[in-house]
C-alpha cells in the first residue's frame, strides 16, 4: 500500500476534460501500450532464464539486476533530467529499452542468446527505466493543468492496475507461442511509445538558461528543497514506511493462503481479485480528492493500512481472505493520486526532476529490505507475530500522521494552481 497526492473555486475558468486534452492522450495511450508491453517482458525474463538454466537464482539476479539501477541512479538521474529536454530523454529512453528488448528475439533466432545478454538487457531496461520514469514524473505538471493533476494520476493508477492484471497473462500466452515473442512484443510497444511522445506540442519544462555546475550541487539543491518543506519531507517518510511493510504483503498473503490449504491456482485467483481492488481504489479516487482534505485522506489511509494488515488474522478462511485484502488494495491507489498531484503542483518546474527522484527513493529505496525482513518474520516467528509487528509499525506512523499539523492543515490543490 503506498501513501502519491481539493475542489475548483469558481474564479478558476472551466478546465476541459483530460480526454479532450490531446497532449495527455497521447502520453497516456503511448505509456498504456508501453506498460503492457513491460508487464509481458517481465514475466518472461525468468520464464527464459529457467528455461536455459534451470536456476531460480540466476532467475532472481536478473530481477535485481533490474532493480538496482533505482537505487544507484535515481539522484543523479533527476539532476540530469532537471538540466536536459525532459522529452528528449523519454524519447531517447524508449529507443534504447526498444532495441536492447529487440537484441533477445534477434540472437534467439540466430542461436546465439546466453544468460549474460540477458543480465546486460535487464540492466539497460532498468536503467532507462529510472531516466523515463522520473522525466514523466517531472513532465505531468506540465501536460496537464494542476487542478487535473489528481484525475491525471488516478487514470495513470487505473491504468497500471489494469495492465498488472492483463500483462502477465497476455505475456505467459505469447511465451507458450514462442519464448523469445514477449520480448518482441516489449520492443515493439516502446515504439508505440516513442511515437505519441512524438506528436506531443506541450514543452515538457518551462524555457531557461541552464548554468553548468557540479552534478552533486544540483542533487544537494533538491535534497536541501525537499527537508525545508515539512510536508513534503513528512509524506516521503510517510510512504518509505508504508512501502517497507507493504511490499511483503503479497508474501502475508501467499503463506496464509498455503496455510489454509489453498492451491497456487487459488493464489492466483485472490491476487487478481486484490488487484481489481486497487483498480477500483484509482477509479473512486477523484472523488475523495474533491471531497475531503488532504489531511482526511492520508490520516484515514494511514489507519486503513495499519487496520487492514491486522484484519489479516481474523480471516477464518480464503473467502474472507480474499476481501480483506480486496479492501485493502482499494486503499493504496486513493493515497497515491492525493499524494503525488499535490507534492507535483507544489515541487517548482525546476526542480521536479530532483526532488521527484529524492522523494521516489526514500519512498522505494526500502521495499527490498523491507521484502526480506517480513520474509523472515515469517519463517523464524511465524504469522501471527509477523502480522502483529507489521500492524504495530503502521500504527505508530499512522498516529504521527495523525497529530502531524502539516498534514492536518495542508492547504487545498486548488491554492498551489
Amino acid at each position: 500500500m503506498q501513501p502519491v497526492d481539493v475542489m475548483q473555486s469558481q474564479t478558476h475558468p472551466p478546465v476541459r476534460s483530460l480526454w479532450r486534452n490531446r497532449d495527455y492522450m497521447l502520453l497516456w495511450s503511448g505509456q498504456l501500450v508501453s506498460s503492457v508491453g513491460s508487464q509481458v517482458s517481465q514475466l518472461a525474463f525468468p520464464l527464459l532464464i529457467l528455461a536455459l538454466t534451470h536456476s531460480p537464482a540466476q532467475a532472481g539476479l536478473a530481477g535485481a539486476l533490474r532493480a538496482l539501477p533505482y537505487l544507484i541512479f535515481s539522484l543523479p538521474a533527476g539532476a540530469l533530467i532537471d538540466r536536459w529536454d525532459r522529452k528528449r530523454v523519454m524519447i531517447l529512453s524508449d529507443i534504447v529499452r526498444g532495441l536492447a528488448l529487440g537484441s533477445i528475439p534477434l540472437a534467439f533466432a540466430l542461436g546465439n542468446l546466453t544468460i549474460l545478454q540477458l543480465y546486460i538487457v535487464s540492466t539497460i531496461e532498468g536503467t532507462f527505466f529510472v531516466f523515463f520514469n522520473i522525466a514523466e514524473a517531472a513532465c505531468l505538471p506540465r501536460v496537464v493543468p494542476k487542478i487535473q493533476l489528481p484525475a491525471a494520476t488516478a487514470q495513470n493508477q487505473a491504468t497500471d492496475g489494469i495492465t498488472a492484471l492483463a500483462g502477465p497473462s497476455l505475456g505467459g500466452v505469447l511465451y507458450a507461442f514462442g519464448n523469445a515473442i514477449p520480448f518482441l512484443t516489449d520492443a515493439i510497444s516502446y515504439t508505440a511509445s516513442v511515437i505519441s511522445l512524438f506528436f506531443i506540442k506541450t514543452q515538457f519544462q518551462e524555457k531557461r538558461i541552464v548554468v553548468r555546475r557540479h552534478l552533486w550541487v544540483e542533487i544537494w539543491e533538491g535534497l536541501r528543497w525537499l527537508w525545508q518543506q515539512p510536508l513534503i519531507r513528512f509524506m516521503a517518510i510517510l510512504t518509505g514506511a508504508s512501502n517497507l511493510v507493504y511490499s511483503g504483503y503479497t508474501l502475508i498473503i501467499i503463506v496464509l493462503a498455503q496455510n489454509m490449504h489453498a492451491t497456487p491456482y487459488l493464489i492466483g485467483i485472490i491476487l487478481a481479485i486484490s488487484g481489481l481492488g486497487a483498480i477500483l481504489g484509482a477509479i473512486v479516487a477523484p472523488y475523495f480528492q474533491r471531497n475531503f482534505t488532504f489531511g482526511q485522506v492520508i490520516i484515514a489511509s494511514a489507519w486503513f493500512g495499519a487496520l487492514a494488515i491486522a484484519l489479516l488474522l481474523i480471516a477464518p478462511n480464503l473467502i474472507m481472505l480474499t476481501i480483506v485484502s480486496f479492501f485493502s488494495f482499494i486503499s493504496s491507489p486513493i493515497y497515491n493520486v492525493v499524494q503525488f498531484s499535490y507534492r507535483s503542483a507544489l515541487i517548482p518546474d525546476t526542480l521536479q526532476g530532483r526532488v521527484n527522484s529524492v522523494f521516489r527513493l526514500i519512498a522505494f529505496g526500502g521495499q527490498p529490505i523491507g521484502l526480506a525482513l517480513i520474509g523472515w518474520l515469517l519463517q523464524a516467528t511465524g504469522t501471527f507475530t509477523a502480522i502483529i509487528s507489521c500492524f504495530v509499525f503502521l500504527a505508530v506512523f499512522a498516529i504521527l500522521a495523525t497529530i502531524n499539523t502539516h498534514v492536518r492543515h495542508a492547504q487545498p490543490l486548488e491554492n498551489l494552481a
